[in-house]
């Protein structure tokens, strides 16, 4: 893509995983990769979360081909740290509810051939849809807006 994007001795940055709290001083680990995409670098974090690929925190940002690495590198982790900072569930009699009036998250394929639900992914936990649903019914005849961001926005 480098030759194509005529970009002269271009080379993947290679960062080492980081590991990083959360508020309830959880530790996250984030792996890094870079996708030249035309003019674009795209540097991704994401956590391993055991077997459940869906799962984990997820991060992106784009900058220029030409960007210098550690600067991106700088900003994504600046953007993991502001999400690390909040929760949004909160455990309640023993079931997840929304913590606050405001939920951000991914929408992730919940892994089944068959399905026609997704799940989501919610301060980095996998949410079936189902599950989702329960515990929007505590806002029952509330508004709401959805709004679905490019992952390399910040949500």
């Amino acid at each position: 893509m480098a030759r194509f994007a005529d970009l002269q001795g271009f080379e993947h940055p290679s960062f080492t995983p980081l590991r990083l709290r959360d508020v309830d001083d959880n530790d996250h680990e984030f792996h890094f990769r870079s996708l030249l995409l035309g003019d674009r670098l795209s540097l991704e974090a994401f956590e391993l979360a055991g077997d459940d690929e869906a799962a984990g925190y997820r991060f992106q940002i784009l900058g220029q081909a030409d960007s210098e690495p550690f600067a991106l590198l700088g900003q994504l982790i600046q953007k993991i740290m502001r999400a690390l900072s909040m929760k949004h569930l909160q455990a309640d009699a023993g079931r997840l509810q929304i913590a606050d009036m405001t939920v951000r998250g991914r929408v992730e394929w919940n892994g089944d051939e068959g399905a026609s639900q997704p799940c989501v992914i919610i301060d980095g936990r996998r949410i079936e849809w189902n599950d989702f649903g329960a515990m929007l019914l505590a806002f029952e005849g509330w508004p709401f807006r959805l709004e679905m961001l490019d992952p390399s926005d910040e949500a």
